[in-house]
Order: structure tokens, then sequence, then C-alpha cells
């Protein structure tokens, strides 16, 4: 069974624990610790840069090891082992890099795997139009966490693709697999059993919340343009509040960017919701991460922007048994039923063709992601009324929040726990390799031409530059510095020792001296043939140095 991956370690794809939480940390980091809690196979590999990196990913995973499992370090600096584990798993989809690097050595050798995460980027866009024209076979994997993605990446290869054609004649083939594996989430850490009614109970009193009054929840960035606008959530809890003569308490865990947002954020909730208690909790504290759902009776998220995709609170939620009321957006259409685990509210954006002046102004770096994110947000509305009214139903009627939050915790626990999320992602990774058994290499590299076009032997490349070139025929003898006394002072030199590891050992190269001193002159083919053992790259590049530094001389001339 081929059904793991190696996973592309760096720390800030898989850590929570910085100033900066961001959704794809959290998913990052969720996914590592599932695969290491749920994933089937004996190894665990961990493709990274250096042992440093390789010794914080063992440590990284050690709370999560259940069973024992061999964790075994594949540097990047030999991406061929990667065929060790049959998959590399990179957590994004900049994957066009890995494709060429591939190209190197045996294109069959293994998968590639990423995930989408924000799609609305100039980098990450780029990187998926790279997709078209790096070397990526139909045994590679961008995992699209929800219809809503794919559809959106469908459209960017297509585009790109059309465009490609116009200008070449020939349109590409979209060869990378597409599937759609959800985020997942840890259905047993929002279930506290019998200590949930404690744990709300300590919450609320920390709060100052009263343990008979509704509590609405929000979870996530506490940023406008990249995550939902407060005002019309405000709005809707104050309809709610004034329809139903009922105290709501407004809880928003989460984190601000910046100081002048902070302001704004709390100072708009005595303006736009008057009659509700907002709270403003610290989402990036481990201990609210985990407990604050117990202190809620729902959960609201009315997101409005274009670099949400997925959505992972609802989902916790949903995990936690609380009734969601979510906009009618991305990832959100297809996790939350409505009226079944809870509410979807009616979204509007302006019709296509309306926004190519904050196109334009994005790409030209006249306006930074952020800015462009948030011009795009200030034009996409959700419906206040609908929302109010949901609040509404769900404030009066304890019943149904019972229900739609117990049917929203099945359904997490059946689609979206990790356990569940893990098995998916073997069964790709399954599914890649027997792909990678049988079918044909869709760009292989043809006899004489470089791996990669743009990454060419720089002495193929630039082989017009010099008088001569290095041939098997030439003769060599020994040169001026070829003394042991003076191969010392080459070697304890930084200036002349510089890329030893590039060549071949000096035992080796000892070797090589002293054939030729005993011989008088030997060509470079018999050097070649009694040392077949060693790479003849290294072997020819090895020559040329000493050649540089006079250790050797070609018989004749230069």
């Amino acid at each position: 069974m081929n059904n793991t991956a190696a996973i592309l370690y760096k720390k800030d794809g898989y850590d929570t624990s910085g100033k900066r939480l961001l959704g794809r940390q959290a998913a990052g980091e969720g996914f590592l610790k599932a695969f290491v809690q749920y994933g089937t196979a004996e190894f665990l590999y961990c493709y990274a840069d250096s042992q440093k990196e390789f010794a914080e990913f063992c440590q990284r995973i050690q709370p999560w090891m259940q069973r024992p499992r061999q964790v075994q370090w594949l540097p990047t600096s030999n991406h061929q082992s990667l065929s060790k584990a049959g998959t590399i798993y990179q957590p994004d989809p900049l994957l066009s890099k890995l494709a060429w690097t591939r190209r190197f050595g045996e294109q069959r050798g293994y998968s590639i795997c990423g995930v989408t995460h924000t799609i609305a980027s100039t980098g990450v866009m780029q990187g998926i139009g790279d997709l078209l024209i790096a070397p990526i076979e139909p045994w590679d994997a961008l995992i699209c966490t929800s219809i809503a993605v794919k559809t959106a990446v469908e459209h960017i290869l297509n585009t790109w693709a059309e465009y490609l054609a116009q200008r070449t004649g020939g349109k590409p083939n979209i060869d990378i697999q597409l599937p759609i594996i959800p985020l997942g989430v840890d259905c047993s850490a929002f279930d506290h059993g019998d200590n949930t009614t404690n744990i709300r109970k300590s919450l609320r009193q920390s709060l100052g919340i009263p343990q008979d009054e509704i509590v609405v929840l929000f979870v996530g960035r506490l940023c406008f343009y990249a995550k939902a606008h407060p005002v019309p959530m405000y709005l809707a809890l104050e309809k709610a509040a004034q329809a139903t003569n009922t105290k709501i308490h407004f809880v928003l865990a989460g984190w601000f960017e910046d100081e002048r947002e902070e302001i704004s954020f709390k100072q708009s909730t005595q303006m736009f919701c008057p009659s509700v208690n907002c709270i403003f909790v610290d989402g990036r504290k481990p201990q609210v991460r985990v407990g604050i759902w117990s202190a809620a009776d729902i959960f609201i998220s009315l997101v409005d922007n274009i670099q949400e995709t997925f959505g992972l609170t609802p989902i916790e939620a949903m995990a936690a048994g609380l009734p969601v009321i979510v906009s009618d957006w991305d990832g959100y259409q297809e996790t939350v039923r409505h009226e079944i685990d809870g509410f979807r509210i009616p979204t509007l954006m302006p019709p296509p063709g309306s926004g190519y002046d904050l196109a334009y102004g994005y790409f030209s770096d006249n306006l930074n992601y952020s800015s462009y994110i948030a011009h795009s947000s200030m034009t996409i509305a959700v419906d206040i009324d609908a929302a109010a009214k949901a609040l509404e139903k769900l404030i009066v009627n304890p019943e149904l929040r019972k229900r739609l939050g117990e049917n929203g915790r099945q359904r997490a626990k059946q689609i979206y726990d990790w356990q569940v999320v893990i098995a998916a992602y073997e069964n790709l990774w399954q599914q890649l390799a027997e792909i990678r058994a049988t079918a044909p290499i869709s760009a292989p590299v043809l006899p004489g031409s470089p791996p990669a076009p743009l990454g060419d032997d720089p002495f193929r490349l630039f082989a017009h530059y010099t008088s001569a070139r290095l041939s098997q025929n030439l003769v060599l003898i020994l040169g001026v510095m070829s003394t042991p006394e003076h191969l010392q002072q080459l070697r304890q030199n930084w200036l002349t020792n510089f890329g030893a590891d590039k060549r071949i050992t000096n035992a080796t190269i000892d070797a090589i001296l002293a054939a030729i001193a005993q011989q008088g002159s030997v060509s470079i083919a018999t050097i070649l043939q009694q040392h077949a053992d060693v790479s003849p790259t290294l072997l020819l590049r090895t020559l040329m140095y000493l050649i540089k530094f006079d250790v050797l001389r070609v018989e004749g001339s230069l």
C-alpha cells in the first residue's frame, strides 16, 4: 500500500503559537496532528532542509504519537529520496517548483500533493497558473477544500490556458487532479462530556455573563476585510435583541491586526448594537480556543470577503453542538445545511466586470493585498434582516437550538472529523500511486534537453563563452601546485577550498595525482575508467578545479 506522504516541513505552516494566528496555520496544525494520530503507514517521513528542522518536526509531533512509528528525515538536498514515501505533501497550492525539481530525476519516482487555502492573492493565482506550464503529471494533485474553491481554481486554469492557446497556438492540458477533501476538526476536542456544564459555568462567570442569558459567539480573526465585517452582525444582533426583548451577549474570540481596527471594532458596538453586551477575548490563547464554545448558545459568522475559501470555525461550532448562522458564501454553502445544522444567510455581490479597476490596482501594485480584499469586501452584502430572523428563531426556541446543534455535531463527526479526512487523504495518495504506475508521462525530458528549461546546466547554457572544453581525449600532467605542501595550502585556504562538498574526496584526488606522477601523464578517459565508482560529473568538475589551480595541466596547452 502506497498511501502515505512525506510532509514538507516549515514551521510557519503548522504552528499556531505566533502573534498572527492564521486559518491556514490552524488547519496545518490540525492536519499534522491527525496525520500522526490516524495515519496507517508505519513510517512518518519529514522532507526538510536541515537536521535542525527535522528535530523540530520530531519534537512537534511527539505528543501526538499514540503508537510507535518510525520517523525518517528526507533532506531536500536529495529530492529523489521522496520515492521512499511515494508522495510529497506541501501545505499550499504552490507546486510548480516541486514539479521542476522532480524532473531532474525519475518523474515516476513520486507524486506531488498540495492543498488550497486562500486563492485570492496574485502569488497564489500565479502559482496555480504555473501548474499549466510546469511538468505536472496526472499522478499529482491539488486538494480543493470545497466545490467553491475547485470552481475558482478551474476558472484560473481555464482562463490561463485559453490565453496560452492564443499566445502560442496550443492549449495545454490540465493534468493535475483536483479532488475535493474538506479541512477537518478533532471532534473529540469539542466534547467535554459531563464537564461541559462546569466549563460553561466557569467561563460565563469569568466573562460576567449570567448563566441563563443568551451568548452568541464569533470565532476568527477580528479583521473586517480578511474575515467578516462586524457591523452587519452588530445590526442583526440589535434587531434580534429588540424583537425578542432578550439580553444578548456577543463574544468575539479572535485577535486584531492593528490598534486602529481594534478601536473601531469596539466603538462600533456602541453605535450599532447598544443593547448587546459585546465581549472581546483573545482567541489565540489555547484555553480560549478550546473552551469558549462551551460558553455559547449560538455561533455566527457572516463572512463576506474573497480571501476566505472554506471556513473552519463553523465546523468547530458544529462539533461543539452549537447551531450556526453563516453567510451563504464560499465553502459555508457546502458545510452548513440550511435549517438542518443552522441557517445560511443570503449574500449579494456586484456583477462580473465590476472590479477590473480593483484587479488592475492590485496587479500593478497600486493596491496592496489587504487594500484589494478590503475594497472588494466593502461591496459584498449579507442579508441583515434574514440574519436577525435566524437569531430570533434560535433565541426564543431552545429546542430548535438543541436539535440543530445535535444535527451539526453528527455531521461534523461523519464528514469533517480528522479521522475521516485523513482516510480520504490516504485513499487519494493510493490512487495517485496507481496512476503513477500506468499513466504516460505528460512531459518527458527529451535527450539533450535540460530538465528545467529556465534552469539549464550552466556549462551548456554558457558553452559558447569558452575557448575550449574538457574532453576525454585530453591528457593531463602534474602542475606546479601538485606537491603535498602546495596541496595542503590549497585545502586550508577558504578561498581555494570553497566547494569541496561538490568535488570528489581528497583521497581520490591523491590517488589520481599519484597515478599521474608514476606514469608521467594520463588521459581523462583513463582516469574515468579507473574510478568508475565515482560520479563522472563530480570527477570531471574536480579535474577542472585541479587544472584551475595548476595542480594539473593539460599536456601541450590549456
